[in-house]
């Protein structure tokens, strides 16, 4: 990774409904525009996420995603509405910062989760990207979201029966993440739902033998607004409409630059859907690290490599 910047400029956003969006900008000023789009649902980005550009070739745009981070306000917070919080209104408050910005055109870099809102956001804005580098690659599909709450517990079943048995027997065989949403909105059951969620989150990608628990959950605060965001998005299909299915709709990419980079060990987003959206974007490239899963020091190699070419 490049050496640790600092921002030369940054602020809050007004993007409407009563929120504020925390964006910076590091790098050159002078230099080409490349946004940074962090994971989640809800796990807003650290100063790492500087370091994966060139400062000298790169305008580096990295701002976090509504109710998380620095935005606010905080959807970790009872008392915070997250009906204005959609895949929709985060493509929106992009574009909106985008034009604040003043930038005709910017690279995407998505991970996880920002491949999603990524990705959403080019097929919509075409025109507006210059390349998309995405990695550990998720496109918010239905088959994907059953997979990370209840498929995979074949492979985890006791860890897995310990996350379904922590929501009422009733709403064990339904929409897990809506069960889960419903416990975080209670004041009663929302602590002890948001360490089982966040639990499971840390099972489900431990296949990579390097794998380190996440530093984020240890918070309360932190791991409040990651629950509470990503079960709201999983609870309603990531606001996607069937028809509109990102892996589907790759084809309009058509001579958009991309890189895709995959860990063959990524048992939380399985290969499947980087594949298929590979194989539905004319021109796109897949990469794929063997040895690793949902992210990892031979990934993040690749990544960096794939921004150096493009600068």
């Amino acid at each position: 990774m490049y050496s640790p910047i600092e921002p030369y400029d940054q602020g809050m956003l007004d993007v409407g409904d009563g929120n504020q969006m925390y964006w910076e900008v590091s790098g050159n000023p002078a230099g080409k525009p490349a946004v940074i789009v962090h994971g989640g649902p809800g796990g807003a980005a650290s100063a790492n996420w500087r370091r994966y550009h060139d400062p000298e070739a790169y305008r580096i745009v990295l701002f976090h995603q509504r109710g998380c981070g620095r935005s606010t306000p905080d959807a970790g917070l009872l008392e915070t509405d997250l009906s204005a919080n959609t895949t929709q209104h985060l493509v929106a408050d992009m574009e909106l910062l985008r034009e604040h910005l003043r930038i005709e055109k910017w690279q995407l870099l998505g991970v996880s989760w920002g491949s999603t809102l990524s990705l959403a956001y080019a097929q919509q804005y075409r025109e507006r990207v210059s390349e998309l580098i995405l990695f550990a690659v998720t496109a918010g599909r239905r088959k994907e979201i059953e997979w990370i709450t209840r498929d995979v517990g074949r492979i985890f079943p006791q860890e897995w029966e310990r996350f379904r048995d922590a929501v009422p027997a009733q709403d064990r065989d339904g929409n897990l993440a809506a069960a889960y949403a419903k416990l975080l909105a209670d004041p009663r059951t929302r602590e002890e739902a948001a360490r089982a969620w966040c639990e499971w989150e840390d099972t489900h990608v431990s296949l990579d033998p390097k794998h380190r628990p996440s530093p984020l959950f240890e918070d309360p605060v932190l791991r409040m607004t990651f629950a509470r965001l990503v079960t709201h998005y999983w609870a309603n299909d990531c606001f996607l409409p069937d028809t509109g299915d990102l892996v589907k709709q790759a084809h309009l990419l058509e001579g958009v630059p991309g890189v895709l980079v995959h860990g063959k060990l990524d048992v939380s987003g399985p290969l499947e859907t980087a594949w298929e959206l590979h194989k539905n974007w004319p021109g796109s490239e897949l990469v794929v690290v063997v040895d690793e899963g949902h992210g990892g020091t031979g990934m993040v190699a690749r990544v960096i490599a794939a921004t150096d070419r493009f600068r």
